[in-house]
């Protein structure tokens, strides 16, 4: 019985929203934009969040990376006359952290240097990094072809290197690399492998692609890396650079690691881990000359981001959805007034108020949740044509169709009860007597 009456009612409300088409097509426009802007903003923070996470991820979530940086007092001196700066990390900072910390796992020195490339005719920018063969271990590097640098290497300072895909694209184009060899000022580096970042997503591989074949060589950008034994590096390369000044002047600079990677062997011990490096650094470096870099610090912050970021775009989106509300509940009101003689008849016939309060509300839920079914194909396109013509990575969760869906039924229950109840309380007798 109870739902024979529900099914007399919802096609009672349909009926009478068909024959205002225009206006209840009108009224719903509110919480069509409503919903399908909930739906897109969510989906453009999560993709954006994801995006951040996976490439702080991509630098280890048990990493803790130190960096050496020109300390600001150095950089206040440097004047036109040719001076010697010393700072930075040192093999012996390396040493230290492997003995003195006991959470350390692994430890990975990197030497990094800017540099001209060259086979046969071709020629281009790279990043030269001296680094240790278990560098893949704890970094996003991956030997496609061939293998990686060996203890062997190691030992006996070869002249042997793995190439970044980029940097064989710009130098070998369609020749095999494995076995070649790359000159770099006078030396020769005999080719042994290929390497690949992994676990980059679709969107950012192309726009690196894209950017190390376009703008980056066009600027003279290093396009890759090239990585060699860190003792072939030390012996060829040496600790010294020259770096020349805009006035003419120039400042020698001595400086034995850009990078040293510290693996620990649980999440949990990276924090205090970091406050031990810190602890060391700051006893044995006068200089500001190193900044700590933790990853997963970084994507602690990424996460407090998103939050927030979702927070903001949901409250936007919350506003639209107020303002189509309004206006459903607005044209329910008109709906009541010009209605009052066919309510007072209903009364009159022994509908109770509960009836007449069902009816209303069935009515605006029709038309909140026809919206929202809009809402959600309309929410569901947005994202698809940002990521297509924007290059920008969207993630459609089904919390946010949920979200989105349960707010719209929300609105109208919200903004119906209202009206409904106004026509549930007016007098029959007054109701007959309307015009």
């Amino acid at each position: 019985m109870f739902f024979f009456r529900l099914k007399r009612t919802v096609k009672l409300g349909f009926k009478s929203l068909w024959m205002h088409r225009l206006r209840s097509t009108l009224t719903t426009l509110g919480i069509i934009f409503g919903v399908s802007s909930v739906i897109a903003m969510l989906a453009i923070g999560e993709g954006a969040s994801r995006d951040a996470q996976e490439k702080i991820a991509q630098l280890g979530s048990r990493n803790i990376i130190i960096k050496t940086v020109k300390p600001p007092e150095d950089q206040a001196a440097g004047g036109q006359q040719q001076t010697l700066m010393e700072y930075g990390l040192t093999y012996k900072d390396a040493e230290r952290f492997q003995d003195a910390i006991p959470n350390v796992q692994v430890i990975v020195p990197n030497r990094r240097i800017s540099q001209q490339a060259l086979y046969r005719n071709r020629r281009t920018s790279l990043e030269v990094v001296g680094t240790v063969p278990w560098y893949p271990d704890i970094s996003p590097t991956r030997v496609r072809f061939g293998r990686f640098l060996s203890s062997t290497d190691m030992h006996y300072r070869q002249g042997v290197c793995v190439l970044d895909e980029r940097v064989v694209k710009e130098l070998f184009a369609i020749d095999d690399p494995i076995g070649q060899d790359v000159k770099i000022g006078g030396d020769y580096y005999r080719v042994v492998g290929v390497a690949a970042e992994q676990s980059q997503t679709p969107e950012s591989a192309d726009a690196e692609t894209r950017d190390a074949t376009g703008a980056k060589r066009a600027a003279g950008a290093n396009v890759g890396a090239m990585y060699v034994p860190l003792t072939t590096v030390r012996e060829r390369f040496g600790e010294m650079t020259m770096q020349m000044s805009s006035g003419g002047g120039g400042t020698l600079e001595r400086i034995e690691l850009q990078e040293i990677i510290v693996q620990v062997q649980d999440v949990d011990m990276v924090m205090g881990t970091r406050q031990s490096v810190q602890t060391l650094l700051t006893r044995f470096h006068r200089k500001n000359d190193y900044e700590i870099i933790v990853p997963l610090e970084l994507m602690r912050q990424a996460k407090d981001f998103q939050r927030i970021f979702t927070i903001v775009l949901g409250s936007i989106a919350a506003i639209s959805l107020l303002v189509g509300g309004i206006g459903i509940m607005n044209i329910m009101m008109a709906t009541v007034s010009e209605r009052t003689r066919e309510i007072g008849i209903r009364r009159a016939l022994g509908a109770k108020k509960k009836d007449i309060v069902i009816q209303f509300l069935s009515e605006t839920l029709i038309l909140t949740l026809s919206g929202g079914i809009l809402g959600m194909a309309l929410g569901a396109l947005i994202p698809f044509f940002v990521t297509h013509f924007g290059q920008m990575r969207t993630v459609i969760t089904g919390s946010s169709l949920v979200l989105a869906f349960g707010i719209s039924g929300a609105v109208g229950i919200a903004f119906g009860l209202y009206p409904a109840y106004r026509a549930a309380n007016m007098d029959p007798i007054e109701s007959l007597r309307h015009e």
